[in-house]
């Protein structure tokens, strides 16, 4: 497949850097008992209602020996010491190795997303769509509404990173939501402009109208870069909007949840910039 980070294994200390900025200390790593050396990490993220499984790797060398299910079981223990309902993930379906691991330790996949980028001409993209003008930069009062919101679509809420990206202390997140005419919140859309990745995401909204007035906000935001996103593929209004804007396809994605779990009640647009459910 096409490169999708660029600028070499440094850039993917981003990962790193935001998940130990929002809540420091939530990964697990496998060490060798003889040598001491890595042979692989997971990140973890506790929310209030589930725990999200973040960016697993392990070490080419320790293909096969169980690194990957070792980590995944600590995280499997530590979400139910928790009490929380469920861990979710979103997981490459081309990857059939990673989607037995997590199969065979009981997720289900809920739904699939294609991943598609484009390049976004430096003037933006083209006529503003319907909606683009209930589209205005979010705000930390937006906070409870977001949660509110995200709990209604996706029966989860992720405060944490609400605020972390409109306060944007790392300076390459921009958060946009959609107003609607009663004052309150229909949608929001999170996008990272780091330079390894202009990814959007995560985000929800309740209709395919809303998702894709935030989605051309976001994509101007960063104008004259290519952008990658996940769309639900059941969405067919979103993909063919993203077709005539000249996306392509690059990968596919399954939301995976092991516990409990309740049907999206709108749109769900997730990232694996932030965490990956």
């Amino acid at each position: 497949m096409a490169q999708i980070f660029h600028g070499g294994p440094k850039v993917t200390e981003v990962f790193y850097d935001v998940y130990n900025a929002i809540e420091p200390g939530c990964a697990v790593v496998a060490e060798h008992a003889e040598t001491g050396r890595l042979m692989g990490s997971c990140f973890y993220h506790p929310r209030k209602h589930h725990m999200a499984l973040g960016i697993m790797n392990v070490h080419p060398n320790y293909f096969g020996m169980g690194v990957g299910r070792a980590l995944l079981e600590y995280i499997i223990d530590l979400t139910e010491k928790k009490g929380l309902k469920s861990l979710r993930l979103t997981q490459s379906a081309l990857n059939l190795d990673s989607f037995s691991l997590y199969s065979k330790a009981g997720f289900v996949p809920r739904c699939a997303d294609q991943d598609m980028f484009v390049k976004v001409p430096a003037e933006g993209l083209g006529d503003k769509v319907p909606g683009t003008e209930r589209v205005r930069d979010a705000t930390l009062a937006d906070v409870p509404a977001m949660a509110a919101l995200e709990m209604d679509i996706s029966g989860v809420s992720r405060e944490q990173n609400y605020r972390f990206c409109i306060e944007n202390s790392v300076g390459f997140f921009h958060t946009s939501v959609f107003q609607n005419a009663q004052g309150g919140l229909d949608g929001f859309l999170i996008s990272s402009g780091h330079p390894a990745l202009n990814m959007l995401g995560f985000g929800v909204c309740r209709t395919d109208e809303q998702a894709i007035a935030l989605l051309q906000t976001e994509l101007n935001v960063n104008r004259g870069r290519t952008s990658v996103f996940l769309v639900p593929v059941e969405r067919e209004q979103i993909v063919r909007q993203m077709y005539a804007w000249g996306a392509r396809n690059c990968e596919l994605h399954f939301c995976q949840v092991r516990g409990e779990f309740k049907p999206f009640n709108g749109i769900n647009l997730p990232t694996f910039i932030l965490e990956t459910a």
